[in-house]
């Protein structure tokens, strides 16, 4: 069985993605988890991410719908992008990141 390629993108202000990252490999997922400070940022690594082979993208829940939007339309359907969602972040004083990012 191949292994699938795929990438796990958290948001929150104070990220930076060249040092709040890790790579998880096992048999069957190569899993990236990636950090970023604002959408602007997550597009970009998207983008990388897409261009290293992942092909399924799953964004944090402080993402909020405009977030998920600007990350799908930057991948250009290259990657899925599946989203975890709360419609009020808890670690975002209770909002969704399109109010904070």
């Amino acid at each position: 069985m191949a292994t699938t390629k795929a990438a796990f993108i958290y948001i929150a202000p104070e990220n930076d993605y060249k040092e709040h990252h890790a790579f998880i490999d096992s048999p069957v997922v190569s899993l990236a988890v990636v950090g970023v400070k604002d959408y602007e940022e997550a597009e970009r690594v998207a983008q990388d991410l897409v261009n290293q082979g992942v092909t399924a993208i799953e964004l944090c829940a402080g993402f909020g719908f405009n977030g998920v939007a600007r990350i799908s339309k930057a991948v250009e359907g290259k990657a899925l992008v599946g989203v975890v969602r709360f419609d009020l972040h808890p670690a975002f004083g209770h909002q969704s990141g399109d109010g904070v990012f």
